[in-house]
């Protein structure tokens, strides 16, 4: 069994997409998770969203800044963007492109996933803006599934998430679909105090 055995290296996954494996060190991961575990004590807790046709989502969620119901933007803020979020986000794209490019996102979706959760294939096109997602992962381990703009299926390309990995895409990237059809329960750090999965999603709405 090799696994750990190499270091995981940054990879392009397709023109825009970048994965840097392990770029959040440790005490700011553990600094994360507090924090997601602070929001959901507030006034929006996470919640199973309920899509328009009666299913419920697996995952828990919570929006920070500009809040997201299937499938629009309300005009509300609940809980405020924070700041030092916000340049975290602009950190991502230097790291990823070399340069922020002014990304000012406006709204976090911050999805809690807990033993047998998934997400299914889909876009993130709610967005007028262009500018790319930062994707942070936080906990256990995932199979992140990036596919095409056209459909749900193939072609695709799974790649391995695990925590403190970031994702970015945008540009030609920036309408694929994408999902997490499996999550590795118990993969987490336990110093890290968290059973699950964590994923912090940045974006400019363009609102």
């Amino acid at each position: 069994m090799t696994e750990g055995l190499f270091p995981r290296e940054r990879a392009t996954i397709a023109p825009g997409a970048v994965h840097v494996p392990g770029w959040l060190p440790a005490a700011r991961q553990r600094e994360l998770v507090d924090a997601c575990r602070e929001w959901g004590r507030g006034p929006l807790p996470y919640r199973q969203t309920v899509l328009p046709g009666g299913g419920v989502m697996s995952v828990r969620s919570l929006c920070l800044g500009r809040r997201w119901v299937p499938y629009r933007y309300l005009d509300a803020v609940g809980v405020p963007l924070p700041d030092w979020l916000v340049a975290l986000g602009r950190e991502a794209l230097v790291e990823a492109y070399g340069d922020h490019g002014g990304f000012t996102p406006d709204t976090a979706l911050v999805n809690f996933y807990a033993p047998g959760a998934r997400m299914g294939m889909h876009q993130d096109r709610e967005e007028r803006s262009g500018a790319p997602v930062v994707s942070l992962s936080l906990g256990d381990r995932c199979v992140f599934r990036f596919g095409n703009e056209e459909n749900r299926g193939r072609p695709y390309q799974d790649v391995e998430l695990a925590s403190g990995d970031l994702f970015v895409f945008g540009g030609a990237s920036r309408w694929v679909h994408h999902g997490v059809p499996k999550v590795f329960p118990g993969t987490a750090d336990p110093a890290l105090g968290l059973t699950g999965r964590l994923n912090i999603t940045l974006r400019e709405t363009g609102l």
